[in-house]
C-alpha cells in the first residue's frame, strides 16, 4: 500500500490515544506528516497510576511518560493547545491559539474530562483526578496532617483513591455513592459487597444510597451536606462521580455526540471516510457483542482502536479499500485497591442478570463469570495474583466465543 507522502493527518487529542494513532498511522505506511495537538504541556503519560502510586509517592511523575516509537520520532507535537472547532466539509481544525490546521485526514482523539458537582458550596478544597496536575495537587492535601477526605464517587477511581488515602495514613476517609454498593454498575452485587467489606476491613468508611446535596464552608469546604441532611465534615474532597466526553469542537458538522462521538464498526466517523476516532471518546459497536455502539474506557482500548482505525485511514487516503475482519475487541481491565486487585475480561457489564462465581470464594481470592443466554461474556477476578491468573486463563475462551445476536 503506498501513502500519500505530501499529506497531512491531524490527530486531536495528545493523550496515550493520540499517541498510539501516531505509531500505528505509520505502521499502516502514512509517510506524510502527522500532527498531534493537545491541550496538556506533557508528551503522552500513563494514567492509570495517577490514582494510586503517583498519588501515593511510590512513582515521580516522570517515570509515567510513554516513549514514542522510533518511528513516529518525526511526529509533529503541538502541546499545550487544543483543538476548539472542526469544519469537516473544510478539512480544517481550529485551534485556542487562533490558528488552523488543514487536513487530509483526521484522527478524533479528545478523551474525556470529569463530570463536576453542579451543587452549592465553595470549590477550594474540591479536586478531581485525571491529569498529572490533579494528582500532585490532590497528593499535597491528602498528606496535611489530621485531613478529612470524601470521595464521592464508588466507581474505579474513588475506590483507588480511597485505598491510597487510606493507605497514605488519612484519619477518615468516607465514600459517598447514590448506589447501595461500590462499583455495583459494572460489576453487580456479588463482587460490590466483597469490595465493601475488603475496604470497612482497611478503615474506608461508606455512605451509600444518598447523594450529595452541597458543600459547607467559606472559602474553601469544611463539610459534605447529603441528601439525607447528613453533614460528612471534610476538609478534602475527591469528586468521581463520571466523566464527560470532549466532543463540544466537533458540534456543528451532522455528527451523533450525544456520548462521545458515534463510529461506525471501522471506526469512520459519521460519513466522513477521512475522519475516524479512536480511544475512550469513540461509541462503536463491537461485533463480538451485540453491535450496539458503546464507549469503553478501558486502558487497553487507546491502543486497539488506533491499530484499527490507522488501517481504515491509511488504506483510504492511498485510494485503496481496507479488507479488514470486523473490529471485534476484547476489552480489558484491572484495578488495584489496597493490597488487592481487580481483572477483568470481557464485558461484565452485558452479563449482569447471569453472575456466576466460578472459582474460590467472594471473602478471600474468588473468580467471578458474566453470562449471557447462558454464554460466559466476561470474567472479573477479585484478590492476589493468583485470582488474576485464573481470569486470563479465560481469555482465549472468551476470544473464541462467536458474536452474540442483536
Amino acid at each position: 500500500m503506498s501513502a500519500t507522502p505530501t499529506g497531512r493527518v491531524v490527530v486531536a487529542g495528545a493523550s496515550m490515544g493520540g499517541l498510539r494513532a501516531a505509531e500505528q498511522l505509520r505502521a499502516a505506511g502514512w509517510t506524510g506528516t502527522i500532527t498531534v495537538v493537545g491541550d496538556e504541556p506533557h508528551m503522552p503519560y500513563n494514567r492509570p497510576p495517577l490514582s494510586k502510586e503517583v498519588l501515593a509517592g511510590k512513582a515521580p511523575f516522570e517515570s509515567l511518560a510513554f516513549t514514542p516509537k522510533a518511528a513516529a520520532a518525526d511526529v509533529d507535537w503541538r502541546l499545550g493547545t487544543k483543538a476548539v472547532a472542526a469544519r469537516l466539509t473544510d478539512r480544517t481544525v481550529a485551534l485556542d491559539d487562533g490558528s488552523e490546521i488543514p487536513y487530509d485526514g483526521l484522527v478524533v482523539a479528545t478523551g474525556m474530562r470529569p463530570r463536576r458537582l453542579r451543587c452549592p458550596g465553595p470549590l477550594t478544597g474540591r479536586h478531581t483526578v485525571r491529569t498529572a496536575d490533579d494528582a500532585q495537587g490532590l497528593r499535597a492535601e491528602l498528606t496535611r496532617s489530621g485531613a478529612r477526605v470524601v470521595v464521592v464517587g464508588a466507581g474505579f477511581i474513588g475506590c483507588e483513591v480511597a485505598a491510597t488515602a487510606v493507605g497514605l495514613g488519612v484519619r477518615e476517609v468516607t465514600v459517598v455513592d447514590p448506589l447501595p454498593l461500590p462499583m455495583v454498575g459494572p460489576l453487580g452485587e456479588l463482587l460490590g459487597r466483597a469490595l465493601r467489606k475488603r475496604h470497612e476491613e482497611r478503615g474506608v468508611r461508606f455512605a451509600l444510597g444518598t447523594a450529595v446535596a452541597g458543600f459547607e464552608g467559606e472559602d474553601r469546604v469544611t463539610g459534605v451536606v447529603l441528601s439525607d441532611g447528613t453533614v460528612l465534615p471534610a476538609d478534602v474532597v475527591v469528586e468521581s462521580v463520571g466523566s464527560v466526553a470532549n466532543v463540544g469542537w466537533l458540534e456543528g458538522n451532522g455528527l451523533d455526540l450525544s456520548d462521545g462521538v458515534l463510529t461506525c464498526g471501522q471506526l469512520r466517523v459519521g460519513d466522513r471516510a477521512e475522519v475516524v476516532a479512536v480511544g475512550d471518546v469513540a461509541r462503536f459497536p463491537n461485533a463480538r457483542y451485540d453491535g450496539v455502539p458503546r464507549r469503553v474506557e478501558h486502558w487497553s482500548i487507546p491502543t486497539d482502536t488506533a491499530r484499527h482505525a490507522a488501517k481504515v485511514l491509511v488504506a483510504h487516503l492511498a485510494g485503496a479499500q481496507a479488507d479488514l475482519a470486523p473490529f471485534t475487541p476484547l476489552p480489558t481491565f484491572w484495578s488495584d485497591q489496597h493490597d488487592f486487585r481487580l481483572q477483568s475480561f470481557g464485558a461484565p457489564l452485558l452479563g449482569l442478570g447471569d453472575v456466576r462465581v466460578l472459582d474460590g470464594d467472594p471473602d478471600g481470592d474468588v473468580l467471578v463469570g458474566y453470562h449471557t443466554d447462558d454464554r460466559l461474556v466476561g470474567v472479573v477476578a477479585l484478590g492476589g495474583q493468583a485470582a488474576a491468573r485464573g481470569a486470563a486463563r479465560y481469555r482465549a475462551q472468551l476470544l473464541r466465543q462467536p458474536a452474540l445476536t442483536a
